[in-house]
């Protein structure tokens, strides 16, 4: 079983407020690739990527140790520091090989055009969970007003991809964490999203887990749990019948039409259902008549 990572702290904590006031170092040339030390760049605020799993990391670790950093880092000169733009598992895994510097590629670029760099760049990549390029979208889709075609234009995916990544998104935190984790994939999670409570979508996601069931067969039991009629709630009524049955005599005597009483009922958890009476009438002087007698004027 995959180990389990966080989700992270939500959209809003990615974006930052401001930028330090220390002079920024001074860039070279456009499109130049230069060495900086590690210790010099930070990483992104806007990274959609929430889970780096220990085996790839180590594996990429390992290369970079026997060849070095292939692709230069992708940052911004913010500050007294560079920020990543893209690049972030090449950054972990340098410093888990123990490298001092690696190259990067410095572009000039404001918050604004940081964020959208940043989240094209890692969503056109393959390797991100299907959670965190949901979340990817719906920033793209905030922050610069994309429709889902025009998202899905940008990071070269079909809109119906985007579409189906973004319902994920109203799952339950839950169910979320497990498709994070890798426990649930994306197949399992769309299947879920088709039931109609959080309470019955957490509970086919953990069965989904303990059984270790296929998409296919959580597909046939979300099917049969959607079209199985639900059981009415255990309830009594307020009223007796008799009484229910004096009242609506009453009504209808002082009304000269039909009336139906529904009663207030009591569930077996205690809670109330809401009752109803409703008043037939078959002409709008006949909707006067009955107004009057209620007394209220009809303007």
């Amino acid at each position: 079983m995959a180990p389990k990572h966080g989700l992270g702290r939500g959209l809003d904590a990615l974006i930052k407020d401001g930028t330090p006031s220390a002079p920024p170092p001074a860039p070279p040339a456009e499109s130049a690739i230069v060495r900086v030390p590690l210790s010099a760049i930070r990483k992104s605020p806007w990274q959609p990527r929430r889970a780096f799993e220990d085996e790839p990391m180590s594996e990429l670790a390992q290369s970079i140790k026997e060849r070095g950093v292939l692709q230069p880092l992708l940052v911004r000169a913010v500050g007294a520091e560079y920020e990543l733009i893209a690049g972030e598992r090449r950054w972990r895994a340098a410093a888990q090989a123990g490298l001092s510097e690696v190259p990067v590629l410095v572009m000039q670029a404001d918050d604004a055009g940081a964020l959208q760099l940043a989240l094209i760049e890692n969503l056109q990549r393959q390797d991100l969970n299907v959670i965190e390029e949901a979340e990817g979208y719906q920033l793209l889709a905030e922050r610069f007003h994309l429709t889902q075609e025009e998202i899905a234009a940008r990071v070269g995916k079909g809109r119906a991809s985007v579409a189906n990544a973004l319902r994920l998104l109203a799952l339950p935190q839950e169910v979320k964490q497990l498709v994070v984790s890798r426990e649930l994939s994306p197949g399992h999670a769309k299947a879920i999203a088709g039931l109609p409570s959080a309470a019955d979508q957490v509970l086919y996601a953990r069965r989904a887990v303990a059984e270790n069931l296929s998409v296919r067969q959580l597909e046939k039991l979300v099917e049969k749990a959607r079209k199985s009629p639900r059981k009415p709630r255990a309830a009594r009524s307020d009223l007796p019948p008799s009484h229910l049955a004096y009242l609506s005599d009453k009504l209808h005597a002082h009304f000269g039409t039909s009336v139906r009483i529904s009663p207030c009922r009591t569930y077996a958890n205690g809670a109330k259902g809401r009752g109803r009476i409703e008043i037939e009438f078959y002409s709008n002087e006949d909707l006067d008549r009955i107004l009057a007698l209620l007394g209220i004027a009809a303007d």
